[in-house]
């Protein structure tokens, strides 16, 4: 099909699609991050919590987020993610409204390690929605708007969750955005739908046009991971062994160290810097959550256009290391390290488009889904590293910007490890990046053959 008359196929996709998986995502992210603004409010002197247990208490929740990560990527492959989505809603909202009557510190970190498991494969299940309805040459941009979520969640966080705290206690902000994620239902159901064939709003041509497309997309896929591999079939076993699964994998945990580290601490820094209000505060680190609207979007546009995923993850880390590492160092001038803060937000969440936009292109479909599961569980326990990271790094130094240096070590090895990706997520010729991947590969099919 030409491009001028792919330009006239209609767009509801884009706005049937999108807008749902955004929401929930939205949400889900709000009541993970909430415990920040807990903390600070108040939370840590309630029940008696320690710098350390409180960083524990904020990370614990990503080992329970890793327990349902590939069993959810497995039954979202096979079409069950709305259902799956459903069931997860009522149980996240069930657990973040239980989280407000804690009595102590062991209540705490048991409801924080329960939500994460309510949450664990929600973001791989609608990365696996949105890939059955965008085209390969759409799936940055569609990624890049479903991810704008997550600094629209972090603004959205600071500033609801900073006016509940200030005005009411600590406890209300969990009771009230339980309630909220229990709302999500009367959204996920009636509006989000599997496949373009399973939609009854869509035309008839965007319907053809999304199938075929599709559909000989993945033929593509299937064929070339056949020849590479030399089976007809593929495994999970095969899955584990490939290079690509486990460079991906670190590349997440530094930029969810990073980026977690940053996102739970950041109220409480910025507190200490200005000497503000909560209200003050919630307001205060909101814009660098808007700035990250700007690049999250950007970098998926630019990934799709030049198809250089690599580079744009690469430049992200770099970005986000440097102006962390630049707001450390002016410290002692507050409005300056806040400006260099506020500059940090722009490759905060950039480079998740263009790394998530990769996974098609580096394994094969039946166990992609599967791998998003792998990379996502066991990369976000970054969530758990970078708080605590920075807790005890406080807590045994005295100062807390020396608990940041941890989280910028971790950003500028995230830009270097994704420079090690084939040159497949790189824009190279077909030919090259055939060549490579099927070095990738061998090692795979060696292991089988013993």
């Amino acid at each position: 099909m030409s491009e001028v008359m792919v330009r006239k196929i209609p767009k509801g996709r884009w706005f049937h699609i999108l807008p749902p998986a955004i929401i929930i995502n939205l949400i889900a992210y709000m009541d993970r991050m909430n415990v920040s603004f807990a903390m600070a409010g108040g939370m840590n002197e309630a029940l008696g919590l320690s710098m350390t247990i409180s960083g524990l208490a904020a990370g614990i929740f990503f080992f329970g987020y890793l327990v349902l990560q590939i069993p959810a990527g497995h039954i979202a492959e096979r079409g069950m993610a709305k259902k799956y989505i459903l069931c997860t809603i009522i149980a996240w909202g069930g657990i973040s409204l239980l989280t407000g009557f804690v009595q102590n510190s062991w209540q705490l970190l048991v409801m924080r390690f329960l939500l994460g498991v309510a949450e664990g494969g929600v973001y791989p299940s609608i990365l696996i929605i949105i890939a059955n309805w965008f085209p390969s040459k759409e799936l940055g941009r569609a990624n890049a708007m479903f991810m704008l979520s997550l600094p629209i969640a972090a603004i959205l966080t600071n500033v609801v969750s900073g006016w509940i705290v200030s005005n009411f206690d600590w406890r209300w902000l969990f009771y009230i955005e339980g309630m909220i994620s229990l709302a999500l239902i009367f959204i996920w159901m009636p509006l989000i739908s599997e496949h373009p064939k399973d939609a009854k709003w869509i035309s008839a041509e965007e319907r053809e046009y999304l199938i075929t497309t599709l559909q000989q997309e993945k033929a593509e896929r299937e064929n070339r991971f056949k020849k590479q591999m030399g089976t007809e079939s593929f495994s999970y076993k095969q899955m584990l062994f490939n290079k690509n699964l486990w460079l991906m994998t670190g590349i997440y945990l530094c930029h969810n160290t990073g980026q977690y580290g940053y996102s739970i601490w950041l109220p409480t820094l910025v507190k200490k810097l200005t000497q503000t209000n909560l209200t003050a505060v919630g307001f205060l680190i909101s814009p660098p959550f808007i700035i990250a609207l700007i690049g999250l979007y950007l970098f998926g546009v630019l990934s799709d256009r030049r198809g250089n995923r690599r580079m744009y993850t690469a430049v992200s880390f770099c970005g986000f290391g440097c102006c962390l590492l630049l707001a450390v160092l002016s410290a002692d001038n507050i409005w300056l390290s806040y400006s260099f803060l506020v500059v940090t937000g722009f490759f905060n969440k950039s480079m998740n488009s263009p790394f998530w936009s990769m996974a098609p292109s580096l394994f094969p479909p039946g166990i992609a889904g599967g791998a998003r599961g792998f990379i996502n569980s066991f990369g976000n326990l970054g969530g758990f590293v970078g708080p605590t990271l920075v807790g005890w790094l406080t807590a045994f130094s005295g100062n807390m910007m020396i608990g940041l240096y941890g989280l910028i070590g971790m950003l500028l090895l995230g830009a270097l490890l994704t420079m090690l990706l084939p040159p497949v997520t790189a824009g190279f010729t077909k030919k090259e990046a055939d060549e490579q991947k099927s070095s990738d590969f061998c090692s795979v099919n060696s292991v089988k053959a013993r």
